[in-house]
């Protein structure tokens, strides 16, 4: 926790290649074929998220069905495709409440989010594969890359290390 602040978390926004898929993009001949997501990420975002009050928002710059698919398996309702204005929607979303936002990422289109976010009082956290711009910004960097887990290890660092405020959207 950053010098004591209490931090009241309402929203954990993601990214999606490269945090919650190992960032490989598999394309076939009509387009995008398929991504790869950890099973240990999805029970965090199912299964200890809602338990903590904590809403899942993805937002990413890609747009593709299968991100839908997972999403709606997880049920993650919040999902932003297409987005390469993160922030503004990140704003929209949270009403400019910044300080209540954890976000992950892990590449410099993250930079727009994550900066204003940590400097409200929010948390920051990036895959152990994240690039480096991201890693230096990040409160924290995962022992895991992107799309192995790494979104659940911050959501049990988050649960277990910063207090929580129940929340709906």
């Amino acid at each position: 926790m950053k010098d004591g602040i209490k931090h009241r978390i309402k929203f954990l926004v993601m990214d999606v290649d490269g945090t919650l898929t190992d960032g490989k993009i598999y394309m076939g001949p009509s387009g995008e074929v398929f991504k790869a997501f950890d099973i240990k990420d999805g029970c965090g975002i199912y299964d200890l998220l809602p338990k903590a009050g904590i809403i899942p928002v993805i937002i990413t710059a890609r747009e593709s069905q299968i991100v839908l698919n997972r999403s709606h398996e997880l049920g993650i309702t919040h999902v932003y495709q297409s987005c390469r204005d993160k922030l503004s929607k990140l704003f929209e979303i949270t009403g400019g409440k910044l300080e209540e936002v954890a976000y992950i990422g892990d590449d410099i289109l993250d930079l727009q989010c994550m900066g204003p976010v940590k400097d409200a009082g929010g948390i920051t956290a990036c895959p152990v594969d994240a690039v480096e711009e991201i890693k230096r910004i990040a409160d924290f960097v995962s022992a895991k890359p992107g799309g192995s887990g790494a979104v659940r290890e911050f959501i049990e660092w988050l649960i277990t290390t910063v207090p929580v405020t129940m929340n709906k959207l």
